[in-house]
């Protein structure tokens, strides 16, 4: 087995998973990529075993503290645990995210399950090799009906990964209903956004559609109309979506009528609405934007998009409202995105108070040490009357 061995201070020392092309000191044994390395330290002492990618600024990513290969059992061994996982923390055997990557110890594999099917992304070059093997063993121990591979997602391409998307096992059975908060939506796995839905939302449906009786709601950036239609469905007022996507849009039109509620349904750029005279002013707004910061070089002008956008949403917001806010940028940190939404409100003259902060739900585990594994950082404010 080919390794590399570490310099001192690298940040796998302290805890994390990762190796950059900059700690390593020394290659040793002539390792592909995709290859399983060992991980030592200038000592001789083994640190791990993990994937290995000379095309990635990640060049290797630790899967085990002692020697392990990624063979069928250690495929089963690994999703078996990661399914254990979940049924203990109680969550939907039918609806949600059977595999969190680094996070259950599969770095670079996501697998979301809507009902009898499975959808699969192997991001890193290792698991993109193996996709099979973890395919047929996902499928006999979910006994779902197909496993569908979504690999068209763009972070691929740094891992030198082609865009791809088929079935891997059994066959396609077109669109299927997955029901959360009340609300059925109409998934595509096969030809939809990402894997379905945003499964790391549902929960968040659910806790705003609480706040939503009797008040007028604006949900931005609402894809398949996730929070609005569970606010329509929970006895709002009113209810008014934003979505710049034109695919979107469809879905969330169709969704309405398939929930047999009456949304109010804008197809704009969420900036560009908010900017705009309004008629009328919400009790309840929610943000929830795609990734500001792809990259952290990007953070500087993500965070003054946040500013920018709870500053023009603030000022719509009514005497008493309700302001649910969310990030899904892992690159900005919780403190620097409450920052720009303080600073935000500040621009805007309205003082609010924290009712609630929301994070990942139980399926999208966080491992302690490795941050790159939490991403959605979410709050939930009231307006301060007379502020």
């Amino acid at each position: 087995m080919g390794g590399i061995v570490v310099r001192p201070r690298s940040r796998i020392l302290h805890g994390h998973d990762w190796v950059y092309a900059s700690e390593i000191l020394k290659t040793f044994g002539s390792p592909v990529d995709g290859d399983v390395v060992s991980i030592k330290d200038g000592r001789d002492h083994l640190l791990g075993v993990g994937i290995f990618n000379s095309r990635s600024q990640i060049v290797v990513r630790r899967f085990s503290r002692r020697r392990q290969d990624l063979d069928e059992d250690f495929f089963r061994r690994r999703i078996s645990q990661a399914l254990e996982y979940r049924q203990r923390a109680g969550c939907r055997p039918d609806l949600g995210r059977l595999v969190w990557s680094e996070s259950d110890g599969l770095p670079g594999v996501i697998a979301d399950r809507y009902g009898p099917v499975v959808v699969l992304q192997t991001l890193t070059h290792a698991m993109d090799q193996r996709r099979q093997t973890v395919a047929s063993v996902l499928a006999e121990l979910t006994g779902a009906a197909c496993i569908i591979e979504r690999n068209d997602a763009p972070v691929r391409a740094a891992e030198g990964l082609e865009m791809r998307k088929g079935i891997l096992c059994g066959e396609n059975p077109g669109p299927v209903e997955a029901e959360a908060a009340g609300v059925v939506f109409t998934v595509d796995p096969l030809g939809g956004h990402k894997t379905g839905l945003y499964l790391d939302q549902i929960e968040s449906y659910k806790t705003i559609a609480a706040m939503a009786h009797g008040r007028h709601v604006l949900d931005c950036f609402s894809n398949q109309g996730g929070f609005a239609l569970a606010c329509a469905k929970a006895g709002a007022a009113s209810a008014t979506a934003v979505e710049a996507g034109a695919e979107a849009v469809v879905a969330l039109e169709k969704n309405a009528a398939r929930n047999g509620v009456s949304i109010g349904i804008r197809h704009a750029d969420v900036f560009d609405f908010l900017r705009k005279p309004v008629p009328q002013e919400f009790d309840l707004i929610v943000l929830d934007p795609p990734s500001f910061a792809k990259a952290r070089n990007r953070v500087k002008e993500a965070l003054k998009g946040y500013r920018d956008l709870h500053a023009s949403a603030a000022r719509l917001l009514s005497k008493n409202g309700i302001l649910a806010t969310f990030s899904c940028s892992h690159h900005v940190a919780a403190h620097e995105f409450e920052q720009a939404v303080s600073e935000g409100l500040n621009d805007a003259r309205r003082g609010m108070r924290l009712l609630q902060r929301i994070g990942q739900p139980l399926d999208h585990p966080v491992v302690v040490g490795l941050p790159e594994t939490e991403y959605l950082k979410g709050l939930v404010l009231e307006a301060m009357p007379g502020r």
